[in-house]
């Protein structure tokens, strides 16, 4: 099973600041500790410096992410706050049935609810869902006392 880790990167940010992208470690380790056999497909690991990309290769790559996300079986998208390059991902996947999981606080959002399959509040809240699923297509439906529902 492929599995691809959207999330935000740049937010709102103005200029080249990124937002922290330590999730991508915690959830990429999550997965692979508890199925080994799951590939992680980590736009930020494949392109660390995508910051300094120049129109063209910043181009070529975000487009190239999305190729990759519909060629998983499996989007997590990582959205504590508003993303657009996460939001392109999170359509595409929807839009070749790909199934998404985000991770949010904002469940209520248009993009967010109509796009995903399940929405974790939260990162522990999906790092724990991650340690009860028997496999990695229960996270679509796997609901906690402490998400909405």
């Amino acid at each position: 099973m492929r599995i691809f880790i959207g999330g935000v990167m740049q937010a709102s940010n103005h200029g080249k600041k990124l937002m922290d992208q330590d999730y991508r470690r915690q959830i990429g380790e999550a997965l692979t500790a508890r199925w080994p056999d799951v590939e992680v497909v980590d736009p930020y690991a494949l392109h660390p410096n995508s910051v300094d990309y120049d129109d063209a290769a910043a181009k070529a790559t975000l487009f190239a992410m999305i190729d990759l996300a519909i060629g998983s079986d499996l989007v997590i998208a990582y959205a504590p706050v508003a993303s657009m390059g996460t939001a392109m991902e999170m359509y595409a996947a929807y839009q070749h049935g790909v199934p998404v999981v985000a991770i949010s606080p904002m469940a209520e959002n248009w993009v967010v609810r109509s796009l995903s399959q399940r929405v974790y509040n939260n990162l522990g809240s999906f790092l724990a869902a991650i340690q009860a699923a028997d496999t990695p297509a229960a996270l679509l439906n796997r609901w906690d006392a402490d998400e909405r529902g």
